[in-house]
């Protein structure tokens, strides 16, 4: 498991050297970060699990917008350490992201740290599993769909079709849950530009649709999608038709 860690917060902060000194004496990587964002952009090869140490949340205010719009489509593991009052306006920017932690002031170093190594890990097992892109213009359904799916897979999302061959153009997938009724670029649009590009031609495809109509399905049959879902299914239902999905892919496999 490698333990490597995004710290963000003012490294002039006396709290955030004392956390920088307790996570390396616990044999973390630390990416450390002032709270601009160009800084954070600029990062190389960043981990995908962040803790965030609030001084003043009026400096801090620009970063977490980034970050949720960052979060749409790379699935971080976002961390806090604030007053009772930086949280709440945390949650009031953030009002859809699950944080994995948050640490009310004063700390202790020492409890945090050990609640850090638990985080990592648990990122690491997450990390392990298939990853399954949603494409979709609807929030609410990219967000409801996202909870359904991510204590199963790891989740992304965007929000366009455009959205999605950027992302796949820098990103590996096991699977893409793609709309197919999409302003400007419809979801079988999509699918013929992966199809037509060797290095997405390949991606198993499903789409999630309103239209349970013949002539939608038939439409589409010659992209060879791997199934064509009702977004009115339930939560138990959509799970496994993705699970019967990669189990067979992994019986191909012997």
């Amino acid at each position: 498991m490698e333990k490597r860690i995004v710290l963000v917060g003012d490294p002039k902060s006396f709290m955030v050297g004392s956390i920088v000194k307790e996570l390396r004496d616990r044999e973390f990587e630390v990416l450390q970060a002032s709270g601009n964002v160009d800084e954070i952009e600029n990062l190389e090869n960043k981990p995908s699990v962040y803790l965030v140490y609030i001084d003043e949340m009026a400096v801090m205010r620009d970063l977490f917008i980034y970050l949720k719009d960052h979060s749409i489509e790379e699935d971080i593991s976002l961390s806090v350490v604030g007053s009772k009052n930086d949280l709440e306006q945390v949650k009031e920017i953030m009002p859809n992201f699950r944080l994995a932690e948050t640490f009310m002031r004063p700390i202790n170093v020492k409890d945090m740290a050990e609640k850090m190594e638990w985080i990592v890990e648990a990122e690491d097992e997450r990390l392990q599993k298939k990853k399954i892109l949603l494409v979709d213009d609807d929030g609410t359904m990219l967000r409801t769909l996202k909870n359904w799916l991510e204590t199963h897979y790891q989740v992304f999302m965007v929000n366009s079709g455009m959205a999605a061959i950027t992302f796949l153009a820098k990103n590996e997938i096991d699977l893409i849950l793609l709309d197919y009724e999409m302003p400007i670029t419809t979801g079988p649009q999509v699918l013929e530009m992966l199809r037509s590009e060797e290095n997405t031609a390949k991606i198993p495809v499903m789409f999630l649709t309103n239209k349970g109509d013949k002539e939608s399905v038939m439409n589409v049959l010659g992209l060879k999608p791997e199934k064509y879902l009702l977004k009115t299914m339930s939560k138990s239902e959509l799970l496994g038709q993705i699970d019967e999905f990669f189990e067979k892919e992994k019986a191909k496999q012997y």
